[in-house]
Formats: C-alpha cells, sequence, structure tokens
C-alpha cells in the first residue's frame, strides 16, 4: 500500500468539510495534489477543465448556487495567475471560495526557477487567508483555518503547497521545534455567526420606517433565502420593492410588489421610485452606482446588512442594522405598523403594468435582424420553473434583466461587483453539476462566449444537458453604447462580418448546435435545443443596431447620444431606425 503523502492530508480534510467537486487543470505543479485526488476519487469527484479561469469561475459559480465552499485547482505559475479573474469574481461577490495552486519545491525557491511566481504574494489582494504551506504538519489544521476564513468571510482563502511537501509523508515533520507550540489540534466544523440583530436597532428601524409615507424596499443578493420575509415586510408597510442585478432572484418578477431595478439596466417605474420615495429600507444590498440612489439627506434610510463594515458606505443611514436577512426581517416585522393606505404601492403596479406592455411590446418575432429582447423572452416562454440562468455581462444583462422573469423556483446569476465577461459557461457547467435535476440555461453575449468557448467541450464530455443560448451581435455591444454615452463614435467594438457561426464548434465538440437568423425560427430552436439530451447551442444572429436604453432616459443621455451621431457614429441612420421601430412598437402594443 502507497504511504500517506501529505496532499492526502489536504484531500481528506476537504472531503470532511463535504467538499465533493473540484474544479482545475493539472500541472507538474500540482501533480501531489492530483495523486491524492486520484486515490480518493470515489469521494471527491476532479473536474477537468480546459483554462483556469473557467475553473476559478465554476468554483465561484457553484458556491453562489449552493452556498456551500467552492474550490479550484491549478498549477504553479501560468496556471495559478489564470484562475485571478473568477478568483476576484468570488471576492467582490463575496462568496466562499477555496484556490488550491502549486508551487516549486522549497529546495529552489527564490532560485529563478522555470515558473516560478511567489503566488503568495499575488494572491495577498484577492484572499481573505493566503498561506504557503512549508511543512506537511502544517496539514490538516491550516486546512480547517481555511475553509473556516472563506466561510465566515465569504471570501477566497488560498492555499498553495511547494512540489516537494506534496509528496513528502504526511506526517513528516523534519526540524526541530524550538518554541513551545505544536501545530493546532482542530476539527473541520464552521458555526456561523448569530444572524440576529440588536433589539435596540431594530426598534430605531421599526420607528424610521413606520413614519414614512412613501417607504421603497431596496433587496440585493445578501436578501436571497428572506422571500416570505421581504414580501411579507413589503406588504405591511405598502411598499415597492426594487432588486439589484444581483439579487433579481430575491422576489418573483410577477409579484404584486416587484418594480425591477435601478440603474442603467433597470425600469423606469424603479427609477421614479427612488425620486419619489421618502423612506428607503436596504436590505443585503451593496449597490455601487450611487448616482442611481437617493441624494443624500432626502430621504430617511434605514439599511439591514450583515457586514458591519458595508452598513453606510452607499447612503448615509439613520437606522443600521447589523444581522442576518431572514432572521432580521423575521423580528423587524412583528414592530412594524401596517400601513393601511395603499396608493403609493398602487401607483407603482400601475407603472409596471405599463412597464410591462412596453417590454412584452419589443419581443417582436417579425423584426429581422431579430430583436435581442425576442431572444431572451423566447427563453423566458420556454424555461421550466425551476431553471437557472446564468448571464454574462454586457447588452445580454440588459435584456435578462428585463426580459428573464422570475417565477416559483427561478433564479439568476451574473458576476455582480466584478461584471466579468465570460462566466456565463463556466457557471452554467458547475450549477449543472451542483443541481443535475434542473435545466440550466446560459444566455451569453458572442464576446463573451468566445473567451472560454473551450469549455463546451467539458459540458460535452461530461454530458451535462446545459443549453447555451449566443446573443449574437457581433460586437462588444455594452462598450459601443458606452462610448456613445459618452459623446463620442464607437471605435473598435465591432468585428468583421459574417458574424461567426458559433453552432459549428458545438457540433465539432460533439454537442447540438444550430445557427439562427430570422425571428420566425428563434423559439423552434430554443424549444429543441432545451430538449435535447446532452450539451446544446443555439447561436441566433441579433440586430447589432438595438441600444440597451435606460429604463429613463436623461437630458444628458440623450445629449451625449445625439452628440456621438453628429461627429460621425457609425450606423447612424440603421440605429435610428431600430429606436423608431421599438418606439412605434410600444405605443401600438396592445
Amino acid at each position: 500500500m502507497a504511504h500517506r503523502i501529505a496532499s492526502e492530508a489536504l484531500v481528506e480534510r476537504l472531503i470532511d468539510w463535504g467538499v465533493d467537486t473540484v474544479f482545475g487543470l493539472p500541472g507538474d505543479g500540482i501533480n501531489g495534489v492530483m495523486e491524492a485526488l486520484r486515490r480518493h476519487r470515489e469521494r471527491i469527484r476532479f473536474i477537468l477543465v480546459r483554462h483556469e479561469e473557467s475553473a476559478a469561475f465554476m468554483a465561484t459559480g457553484y458556491a453562489k448556487a449552493t452556498g456551500k465552499l467552492g474550490v479550484c485547482l491549478a498549477t504553479s505559475g501560468p496556471g495559478a495567475i489564470h484562475l485571478l479573474n473568477g478568483l476576484y469574481d468570488a471576492k467582490l461577490d463575496h462568496v466562499p471560495v477555496l484556490a488550491i495552486t502549486g508551487t516549486q519545491e522549497t529546495s529552489v525557491l527564490g532560485t529563478g526557477y522555470q515558473q516560478e511566481v511567489p503566488v503568495e504574494h499575488l494572491f495577498a489582494d484577492v484572499s481573505c487567508y493566503n498561506l504557503l504551506i512549508s511543512n506537511p504538519v502544517q496539514l490538516p489544521g491550516i486546512v480547517d483555518i481555511a475553509v473556516r476564513t472563506a466561510l465566515s468571510r465569504r471570501g477566497v482563502a488560498h492555499l498553495t503547497l511547494p512540489n516537494d511537501i506534496q509528496v513528502a509523508d504526511a506526517n513528516a515533520d523534519p526540524w526541530r521545534h524550538v518554541s513551545p507550540a505544536r501545530p493546532p489540534a482542530t476539527a473541520p466544523v464552521y458555526t456561523p455567526a448569530p444572524g440576529l440583530p440588536r433589539a435596540s436597532d431594530l426598534r430605531k428601524a421599526a420607528e424610521v420606517l413606520n413614519a414614512g409615507r412613501r417607504v421603497a424596499i431596496l433587496a440585493g443578493v445578501g436578501a436571497r433565502g428572506a422571500r416570505d420575509e421581504i414580501l411579507a415586510v413589503a406588504d405591511t408597510l405598502g411598499a415597492p420593492v426594487i432588486k439589484t442585478l444581483p439579487g433579481k432572484a430575491v422576489i418573483p418578477d410577477d409579484s404584486p410588489f416587484a418594480v425591477g431595478g435601478i440603474g442603467l439596466l433597470g425600469t423606469r417605474p424603479g427609477e421614479e421610485l427612488i425620486d419619489d420615495c421618502d423612506t428607503l429600507f436596504m436590505v443585503g444590498c451593496n449597490f455601487p452606482y450611487t448616482q442611481h440612489l437617493p441624494q443624500p439627506g432626502s430621504v430617511r434610510t434605514v439599511q439591514l446588512e450583515a457586514e458591519p463594515a458595508r452598513a453606510g458606505v452607499r447612503m448615509p443611514v439613520e437606522a443600521p442594522v447589523i444581522g442576518d436577512a431572514k432572521e432580521g426581517l423575521a423580528a423587524l416585522l412583528p414592530l412594524l405598523h401596517p400601513k393601511k393606505d395603499r396608493r403609493h404601492l398602487e401607483k407603482y403596479q400601475a407603472a409596471m403594468d405599463k412597464w410591462r406592455k412596453r417590454m412584452e411590446a419589443l419581443e417582436n418575432p417579425r423584426r429581422n435582424p431579430v430583436a435581442p429582447q425576442h431572444v431572451i423572452g423566447a427563453i423566458d416562454d420556454l424555461a421550466s420553473d425551476d431553471a437557472i440562468l446564468t448571464c454574462d455581462s454586457g447588452t445580454v444583462a440588459t435584456w435578462a434583466a428585463r426580459h428573464w422573469t422570475i417565477r416559483r423556483d427561478r433564479d439568476f446569476f451574473i458576476s455582480g461587483n466584478l461584471a466579468s465577461m465570460a462566466p456565463g459557461l463556466p457557471y452554467a457547467i458547475a450549477m449543472q453539476h451542483a443541481f443535475p435535476g434542473r435545466q440550466v440555461i446560459a444566455y451569453i453575449g458572442d464576446g463573451g462566449f468566445a473567451m472560454l468557448m473551450a469549455d463546451f467541450i467539458t459540458a460535452v464530455h461530461a454530458k451535462l444537458p446545459i443549453t447555451v443560448v449566443i446573443n449574437n451581435n457581433n460586437s462588444l455591444g455594452q462598450i459601443l453604447w458606452e462610448q456613445m454615452v459618452l459623446g463620442y463614435p464607437e471605435h473598435g467594438v465591432r468585428y468583421q462580418e459574417p458574424f461567426t457561426d458559433f453552432s459549428a464548434w458545438a457540433r465539432a465538440c460533439g454537442g447540438h448546435g444550430l445557427k439562427v437568423g430570422r425571428g420566425k425560427d428563434v423559439t423552434k430552436a430554443i424549444k429543441q435545443a432545451l430538449g435535447h439530451d446532452g450539451p446544446s447551442l443555439v447561436d441566433i444572429d441579433v440586430d447589432q443596431d438595438e441600444p440597451p436604453m435606460p429604463g429613463k432616459v436623461e437630458y444628458g443621455q440623450a445629449k451625449k447620444f445625439a452628440e456621438a451621431f453628429a461627429k460621425g457614429q457609425p450606423r447612424r441612420t440603421t440605429i435610428a431606425t431600430t429606436l423608431a421601430k421599438d418606439r412605434i412598437e410600444q405605443l401600438t402594443h396592445k
């Protein structure tokens, strides 16, 4: 029987923590850990990916969807470097991930050996716990500390193991102990901090909310799992609920309290509510776009936040409440006075009815080139009531925010604060592994898909029934419109024609692939893809001149748009025509 190596102490401890999946890419700098994974392959699975960035996104997506620890693995030097983008996604969206990397053996560290990168320094900013293992007996205690830190601080922990430490005897302790200490004896146990806020803070919050005449709730991803409590508070206060994009699944979009989002991707009722409310209740929310929040001093603000350092970061908060969203709302509810006057709520219910009709009008299947709103509208109509939609950053985020309807057990995931391109596909792969019985759909732009498209092969080899829908506008669409909003004509954001055919890539990988160029064929193609038993991809050429207009266009935005036109914006005629068609359809839709 092979002697037990130090890497086994690492892997066995991960198993003790309940880790059953590791996403990664091997290399000679991590072969000792790979051997430990091989020896324990009956209890922990290794998902081989095509790019380390995908591995980190998969670990992050797994953590976002399950609430459990996500784990990724990469070799020394370049492999470890590739993890960073996905790990920053975990850091900025506050999800627990453990990254394991290799490094050169201890005898050559500091000599400029091949692929030598001081990864413990490189990872210092992204990590809430970060250590180079220098003695086998540090394991498994260090694993316990790293995992507990990632879970408690909801961030990234990083362990890097030199090659020789990985394959050393698990019990090796080669140096004389000169301090009155020994490696700590720890246990794979984590107990979350109490989530119930202080009673005095709850009373102050209730006082402010009870005094409000026009209350608005702004719910973020920190309120996931508190749906019933959010709705109960909204009903008691007669308060419409705005959702941040990462918090889109907090309450259903068809709820009588939902008014969509705010900001460039938001709704007109959401924007109007922010300007109209006299009291703002922020729950599990760290919305960064302060321009779209009320002017300081114009409203009374209550904030329920799990992390004390984030309370009051975006707005002056009169009544900060520190605690878990679900527990805090449940404790707050008995202190609130039911508001009998429902005119404030009814005003925004009427506004949302109009908004939904406007959005429905834009889902016109007869438009050619294909309207991107029709694509996401078809996905919304055909998807199951427990479907998971993953989304890339870009114009697809606007269409998903407005046309993907959260109802019943549906979910939605995006790179929030990092707003990275390319996580949609790796998220979908990880979430299909985590929830094999659910429908998982990746809604991605052509730019984002091209970055990590190799991992479609990963889905094919694993026979994962994910469906990838590509919103192909043959450009970096979001950047195009952002340049124009600055008053500049677009530059360097469109790819050469013809549009790339990604469906051919899907078929070459062994998956199901369809190319669509006409609006009337969209629904049939998506339905066929969703029914395929295995990975499927639908690449849809959409109108590249459809702008993701804000829900409420400000004068300054319109002026800058006009300036870009005046300075020589390419395709300005077709852009203007598209805008005119959108307006006509909204006015004539019944």
